[in-house]
């Protein structure tokens, strides 16, 4: 396919849609530089304001959209210097090709997932059979060993994605034993959206028809934007700077038990965890602060996070259903007093003097809680 644009551009026969393919071209390679320039050089967030990111993920996604930049000027220059697609020099472009962007890749997806620090190493290792494929194919190139390497990328591609799988399953579980907003904390949809795009890359490889590489063009556009969104949206988990800000925030009774209970280190599991829930939490209306985490929960009422992990763990629940009980549960409360009062007072008002910044999220948690829609519950109430 490429041999055949360049011949035409040498013979002065460019149509129309080799045009157009050039601009595309040029677009899918200046688009990820721009993006890579922005997350490297730019301290603020231009997309989410109040959002602070992991430095990780910026630097990660800031390599990956760089290496994509590098592999269009690579390809570009050896098609029209070279072209011949039996020589070393192509398969060296496309073994640097697969192995940077899979490994950027990798990295970008895993710092996505704070619940721990992922090496990339495990990327690196499952690289090392394809490189070695690659330099036994350049010294013995077989049409079986051919099909043995591009065999391998699909595996490569298979077993990224299952242990992506697992490990986003566990920062599912992380999040909801951790944080009561989830809101902008997910990642499970960019992830898998991103994986299906870097399928259709590990295809690409191996296509050879014209509409399909179109296609995967604007895909990666989609990538780019997709994934500099996520990036840039995604809030950086368990800093200093967002529980200072949080108890900056916070109401001055509540500021007040922080203070006190600060000054209480146990030693052993507290047996009265219920009891101090019930006085630092529900008694104050803590569970009302927004992005409420449980390691700020857990200094407020006095005890160890990983205690109060336990506890909600002997209890059947998770911290997240736990502060979404006691939220929805104030909802109820509020929305009988303003029936009983005959007020005009909307749902969403409510959910957002309940705690939820999010409608959605607080019509979803309500739904799970009582097994019927916000709308249906207010009816049957004022039945």
């Amino acid at each position: 396919m490429w041999s055949e644009i360049i011949e035409a551009m040498f013979f002065e026969q460019i149509s129309t849609d080799i045009i157009l393919f050039f601009i595309l071209y040029g677009v899918t390679g200046v688009v990820p530089l721009l993006a890579a320039l922005y997350l490297l050089l730019r301290r603020g967030n231009a997309i989410a304001p109040g959002v602070t990111p992991p430095v990780r993920l910026r630097r990660w996604a800031a390599s990956f959209f760089a290496v994509s930049t590098l592999a269009h000027v690579w390809w570009l220059l050896f098609y029209i210097y070279s072209g011949d697609l039996h020589s070393v020099g192509y398969l060296v472009l496309a073994m640097v090709d697969c192995v940077l962007l899979f490994i950027t890749f990798a990295g970008t997806l895993l710092a996505m997932l704070q619940d721990r620090r992922r090496s990339v190493w495990s990327a690196l290792v499952l690289v090392i059979p394809f490189v070695a494929l690659g330099g036994t194919f350049m010294v013995y190139s077989s049409s079986l060993l051919e099909l043995i390497t591009a065999a391998y990328i699909i595996l490569l591609y298979v077993l990224f994605t299952g242990y992506m799988v697992v490990a986003i399953r566990q920062y599912g579980r992380w999040l909801n034993d951790n944080y009561a907003d989830l809101e902008n904390k997910k990642v499970w949809l960019s992830q898998a959206v991103a994986l299906v795009c870097m399928l259709l890359f590990v295809l690409y490889v191996l296509a050879t028809d014209m509409v399909f590489i179109w296609f995967i063009h604007i895909i990666e556009l989609v990538l780019v934007g997709l994934l500099l969104w996520r990036v840039e949206t995604l809030p950086e988990l368990e800093n200093s700077s967002m529980e200072s800000a949080f108890f900056a925030s916070a109401p001055e009774t509540v500021q007040d038990n922080i203070y006190l209970t600060r000054k209480r280190q146990p030693l052993t599991i507290p047996t009265n965890i219920e009891q101090l829930l019930d006085e630092f939490c529900v008694g104050t209306q803590l569970y009302l602060q927004h992005d409420l985490s449980l390691l700020q929960l857990a200094q407020a009422v006095g005890i160890n996070r990983f205690y109060l992990s336990q506890y909600f763990s002997r209890q059947g629940t998770t911290y997240n259903a736990y502060i979404n009980d006691l939220r929805i549960n104030h909802f109820m409360s509020l929305y009988r007093e303003a029936a009983a009062a005959q007020q005009s007072i909307t749902a969403q008002q409510l959910a957002s003097d309940s705690g939820y910044r999010s409608y959605s999220t607080f019509s979803l948690a309500f739904k799970q809680r009582t097994g019927q829609s916000v709308k249906a519950w207010m009816r049957e109430t004022t039945e």
